[in-house]
């Protein structure tokens, strides 16, 4: 038995779209999965590094690392009118050069924010201590992801939502691209493929089971949040649009690399469609 471990995020839609495989719901033959929770700019960067064999990662990072890994369909998530928020203290105005904490240099709100903020001066830090640098005044403002978007300090107001920031850059009508889930291209790729199946079935049967599985994870404290605040962000960022890519969502990962080469954080345009674990190949082998 081969054992594989896939990184994700701790936060509550990584971990719904994960413990389908964690509690035994489903299985791969040959292969015993584990998982290990780190925060996304780390995952990012042992990305880079080519750590993990399947991660996590921010759509952003993606074409700094299209060589050593393939993006999969699967366990994707997107902002559709909402996403990231930039938060200051209530009554504050910022300056043109505020001083601004960011979740990390390689997820996607931070790209967009620099193009959007270009005279802001940046610190990174672990998202968990975002809001209370805000709050404590050790920054100006800082740009909130995961379930802080909805459970952030009553001293906090929103100065932008990037949602907001996203529409102009890309013109609009596309939902915004967050994170998705790289392979390493050192597995066959058969085997790749039957990772892909097996992660889209775990999302796939997740969503089947939203509330019993919401209430496992409640009950061993898994997730940060409450039952009612847990349902409101699985819906946001674990929802059915989240089991596999669909056309729209294509347009706009391009979308989001088009940006980025633009605005210089890549050295080369590339679409999206030649990344993706090329699933026919399983039917050609086959027939």
């Amino acid at each position: 038995m081969k054992k594989t471990l896939i990184a994700h995020s701790p936060d509550a839609d990584d971990i719904f779209m994960y413990y389908a495989i964690k509690f035994g719901w489903v299985d791969m033959e040959g292969v015993i999965f584990d998982n290990i929770a780190e925060d996304i700019q780390t995952l990012n960067e042992k990305a880079l590094d080519g750590v993990y064999e399947i991660v996590a990662i921010s759509f952003a990072l993606y074409p700094h690392i299209r060589d050593d890994y393939a993006l999969l369909k699967t366990a994707v998530s997107f902002g559709d009118g909402y996403g990231p928020k930039v938060i200051k203290r209530k009554g504050v105005t910022l300056k043109r050069n505020f001083k601004v904490a960011l979740s990390g240099e390689h997820t996607t709100n931070a790209m967009l924010f620099r193009i959007a903020y270009p005279d802001a001066r940046i610190t990174y830090m672990n998202f968990l201590d975002i809001e209370q640098a805000v709050i404590e005044g050790k920054v100006d403002a800082g740009v909130l992801i995961h379930e802080s978007i909805l459970t952030y300090n009553s001293e906090l107001e929103v100065e932008r939502e990037m949602w907001d920031i996203w529409q102009e850059l890309s013109g609009g009508g596309l939902p915004l691209p967050l994170g998705g889930m790289a392979i390493s291209r050192s597995i066959p790729l058969n085997k790749s493929i039957a990772y892909e199946e097996t992660l889209t079935k775990a999302v796939h049967i997740a969503r089947e089971h939203k509330h019993k599985l919401s209430q496992m994870l409640l009950e061993r404290s898994l997730v940060r949040i409450d039952a009612p605040t847990l349902d409101k962000y699985l819906e946001l960022y674990a929802n059915d649009d989240s089991i596999a890519l669909n056309a729209m969502q294509y347009k706009a990962i391009n979308k989001l690399f088009e940006i980025g080469y633009k605005s210089g954080f890549y050295n080369t345009p590339i679409s999206v469609e030649d990344f993706m674990i090329p699933s026919e190949y399983k039917n050609l082998r086959n027939s």
